[in-house]
């Protein structure tokens, strides 16, 4: 009997030997399990973060290769990326590194952001700048051609002024007097002279020319400038003569043999087409203002 109690206790203490071994085997196969899902787990979560990293790391060089961001701003951006390129590099991480390498990675994509919104607001202010270099660069170009020019027209001018500066030293101009401007209304083509505006179709100048015995005979030619009231030059026909700039109102050519003798003519203005006032008539030979008058219409 007692034989048989110990052997019932050996089965006993065998079986729950082997129990106790099952339950080990177990454990660690379930441990081991639970091991090789979570490295599983950190493997591929490692491996987004890596290319998380990775995607920040070239975004920041390309800020960096524009140069058109603060440079210790892309630095320090620069320094912290490669740390946690490193740290997740070694391996030697746990779910909680894990969740504060993804809090620090939130961390550079929101001052990743805030580089963007940086260098878009310095590329829009390099394209206002760009846009405004360019309206400043035309702007000079035309004032440069400006200028040029200017400078062409006033040595063009100066070279015009000696000249007739010379001129005027040598030439021996005629010598004018007793001018006069008078109107005419036409009556079956025959003019007849009169101060009422409304009805005056013709001016007429005329001047005399004084006696130079020294002067030889040559073709001369004076100019007649009637103007308004109102200083503006009368045109005849609806025409008018520009010499030099001077703008005239009739041309007339003189045969001159030195004796004394007087010059008159005419210019057609449309009836009804001045008004009341005081006309002034201005002879010229060449651009010289030789002599000047004034008459009265009403």
């Amino acid at each position: 009997m007692d034989f048989q109690d110990t052997k019932f206790n050996y089965k006993i203490i065998f079986a729950t030997l082997v129990a106790v071994i099952l339950g080990i085997l177990i454990a660690f196969y379930y441990s081991y399990a639970q091991s090789k899902a979570q490295i599983s787990y950190l493997e591929d979560e490692r491996n987004l973060l890596v290319k998380d990293l990775t995607i920040m790391k070239s975004e920041v060089d390309r800020l960096a290769a524009m140069n058109e961001v603060n440079e210790i701003d892309l630095e320090d951006s620069r320094f912290r990326v490669e740390q946690l390129l490193d740290s997740v590099g070694r391996l030697n991480f746990t779910v909680g590194k894990l969740r504060e390498d993804r809090r620090r990675l939130r961390k550079l994509e929101a001052m990743y952001d805030s580089l963007k919104l940086k260098n878009n607001y310095l590329e829009y202010n390099n394209s206002l700048l760009t846009e405004k270099y360019e309206e400043s660069r035309e702007i000079l170009e035309e004032l440069r051609s400006k200028s040029s020019a200017l400078s062409a027209a006033e040595t063009l001018l100066r070279r015009k002024n000696r000249e007739l500066s010379r001129e005027l030293k040598t030439k021996n101009y005629l010598r004018l007097q007793f001018a006069e401007g008078s109107g005419f209304r036409l009556r079956s083509e025959r003019p007849i002279k009169t101060t009422k505006a409304s009805t005056i179709e013709k001016l007429r100048g005329c001047v005399t020319i004084l006696e130079d015995p020294g002067a030889e005979t040559q073709q001369r030619v004076v100019y007649l400038q009637f103007l308004d009231p109102q200083m503006q030059v009368i045109e005849d026909n609806a025409s008018t003569v520009s010499v030099s700039g001077n703008i005239y109102s009739k041309r007339v050519e003189v045969l001159y043999e030195g004796d004394e003798m007087m010059i008159c003519d005419f210019i057609t203005v449309p009836e009804a087409s001045l008004q009341e006032g005081t006309y002034t008539l201005n002879v010229f030979e060449d651009e010289k203002l030789l002599t000047s008058s004034e008459f009265q219409l009403k």
